[in-house]
């Protein structure tokens, strides 16, 4: 995003900041590329957790596996007509970075989060026309199975499961203080790119990536800590978070529990596939949980939201993936 020319600038303003085009390009594509296609029954995998918690790393592992479809950033911005931009994206460019600057490398055949332009819709718009949104996307590439990563799928997980009743739901949990050290960091980044480049701005808040810089918007209320800038602050929306997770999920079955720590263990990662009846695994890549590790933690921070998130987080290893 932060090296599209002015004409692709426009562009994406134009069409995500006017949700009216881009579901009138949606209603085209019901029209032209709609068909017969039996999804409801299928067991679509749908990635969330607080963000920094690998989730962009799961969701490429599973598209590797070439058993899936995800959109990609050839959808970009046309994101509700999955069918009519990819022959406006057919160039595949080298891979760079992401603005993250941790690792993870992208070009415009990588899937990414953009399918919360849908869900940033009413209800009733969501619930009449999810699957029909779903297998436009499969048709856009000959798949039968969706793969979504979503840090807000969590707030939707009994509605998709309404829809979809066979739908995955595949739950990120971090070491907190490795996380919320990582948000944090995550913010102070992303606040000082968009300072310097409204677009980078105004991008994120099309796709409604609100979980750090200069539009944060807190998950849950602050009690003690409210500076974004604190990593207590990120802390406590650590336990806040998962804290619902645990309480409204441990026991639905639709709902998969991963800990990052883990997902550098091969034996780990192959559980969780055969939990999910996940068949033809073998030549899917492993090796993008290789770095799955600790960093050192030279900041303070409270002992008592500390302690009171690490009890959550024991709890959820003590679950069964």
């Amino acid at each position: 995003m932060h090296n599209y020319s002015s004409i692709q600038k426009f562009l994406h303003d134009f069409i995500l900041k006017k949700k009216f085009i881009n579901k009138s390009l949606f209603e085209i594509e019901k029209i032209i590329f709609s068909k017969n296609l039996e999804i409801k029954n299928k067991s679509h995998i749908f990635i969330t957790g607080l963000p920094r918690s690998g989730s962009t790393t799961l969701l490429n592992f599973f598209h590797s596996s070439n058993q899936f479809k995800s959109l990609t950033y050839k959808n970009m911005p046309f994101v509700l007509s999955p069918n009519f931009s990819k022959f406006l994206n057919k160039k595949t460019v080298q891979k760079v970075e992401r603005l993250h600057s941790d690792g993870i490398f992208f070009n415009n055949e990588s899937p990414e989060a953009f399918d919360e332009v849908f869900f940033n819709n009413d209800e009733k718009f969501i619930k009449d026309e999810l699957e029909n949104y779903i297998k436009l996307i499969l048709i856009s590439g000959n798949k039968s199975k969706y793969l979504s990563k979503n840090n807000f799928n969590y707030q939707r997980i009994n509605l998709i499961k309404s829809i979809l009743p066979n739908s995955m739901f595949l739950i990120l949990i971090r070491d907190p203080i490795q996380q919320s050290r990582s948000l944090l960091k995550q913010h102070l980044n992303f606040s000082n790119l968009q300072k310097r480049d409204d677009f980078i701005k105004r991008y994120m808040d099309y796709l409604g990536h609100k979980e750090f810089g200069l539009s944060h918007k807190s998950w849950n209320k602050s009690v003690k800590f409210k500076n974004f800038n604190d990593i207590n602050y990120w802390l406590e929306q650590w336990f806040f978070f998962y804290e619902n997770i645990y309480k409204n999920y441990k026991s639905n079955k639709n709902c998969f529990f991963l800990i990052y720590e883990k997902l550098s263990n091969p034996s780990y990662i192959e559980s969780l596939l055969k939990e999910i009846k996940l068949d033809n695994f073998e030549n899917m890549n492993f090796n993008y949980f290789k770095n799955f590790n600790k960093n050192e933690i030279n900041i303070d921070f409270d002992a008592e939201i500390y302690e009171n998130s690490i009890n959550i987080y024991n709890k959820f290893i003590s679950l069964k993936t």
